[in-house]
């Protein structure tokens, strides 16, 4: 009970991410969209911690930093920017079902980190999920809604939030959660800098194009507020408390993701989508079956 609410909420929030993303990328270059959201999100939170909270013995270590800039190279540079650059291509509903698919990654991931043989039902879960995205992808494909190309960023941006689901699990972290949420989203921004000024063009034609209006900036603060700050606390709290449970709130994700999709976005909702849905919902569940309550 004690992480019922807080679950609940998170996967609502951490869903409609797909949604707001989806909206911001049609006015900007999603990396763009990216930056601006991680260098006022991680700036924010630090300095809310630092300068109002006064947080005491809150400033890392030369060993913490290095761990902040793994866990947000991870969290939020590969997977972040993996993340928008999808979205151009992808509907907002198959980003929210990609990340139901991250337990079956952590799993498996887990297994590598502990130097043990991965068992056969996270193995028979992480297909069945895989098959499950392809099932539900297939008419979107069709129908212009999703890219393979879109897919496989998605697919990369999977694996690297998984490992950094482990990583930070793997960590005895001391300082607060809204210090080490500030700093990955901070320097996982900085670390993303190459890359946006070599994708995202800054010629003063093609920045032209790009409409900082209404759209991009309730996008970018629903991409803070709700998502970066109050669902990644949650999701931090949850970890915490079991990352084995906390990853099983990721199941309600790809029905949220879908209700926002078809209610906000107009995305299709198909037999194959409902198909594709249950598989991956069945393979989280295998894959979960033999863990340790």
């Amino acid at each position: 009970m004690r992480q019922l609410i807080p679950g609940l909420l998170f996967a609502a929030l951490w869903a409609s991410a797909s949604a707001a993303t989806k909206f911001g990328v049609q006015s900007v270059h999603p990396l763009i969209l990216a930056e601006v959201r991680f260098f006022i999100a991680g700036g924010g939170m630090l300095l809310f911690a630092y300068g109002i909270q006064r947080a005491k013995n809150a400033w890392p270590t030369t060993t913490e930093f290095k761990q902040l800039a793994i866990f947000a190279l991870l969290n939020t540079t590969i997977y972040l920017g993996a993340f928008v650059l999808a979205l151009k291509q992808v509907s907002a509903g198959i980003g929210s079902l990609s990340t139901a698919t991250n337990p079956l990654f952590i799993a498996l991931l887990s297994a590598v980190w502990l130097r043990r043989m991965p068992r056969w039902n996270e193995m028979l879960g992480l297909l069945l999920g895989l098959v499950g995205v392809g099932v539900a992808t297939y008419p979107l494909l069709q129908n212009s809604f999703a890219t393979v190309e879109g897919l496989m960023i998605l697919l990369g941006g999977m694996v690297a939030v998984s490992a950094a689901t482990v990583y930070y699990a793997s960590i005895t972290w001391r300082l607060p959660n809204l210090v080490i949420n500030g700093w990955q989203v901070l320097l996982g921004g900085i670390l993303l800098l190459p890359f946006t000024f070599i994708m995202a063009s800054f010629e003063p034609t093609a920045f032209s194009n790009s409409q900082f209006d209404v759209r991009f900036w309730a996008s970018v603060f629903w991409l803070i507020v709700p998502v970066s700050v109050a669902a990644l606390q949650l999701w931090f709290f949850l970890v915490r408390q079991d990352p084995i449970r906390a990853s099983l709130w990721l199941f309600l994700c790809p029905i949220f993701g879908f209700a926002y999709s078809y209610l906000l976005m107009g995305e299709p909702i198909t037999l194959l989508t409902v198909l594709g849905t249950t598989l991956v919902i069945g393979g989280l569940w295998l894959g979960r079956q033999g863990k340790s309550d």
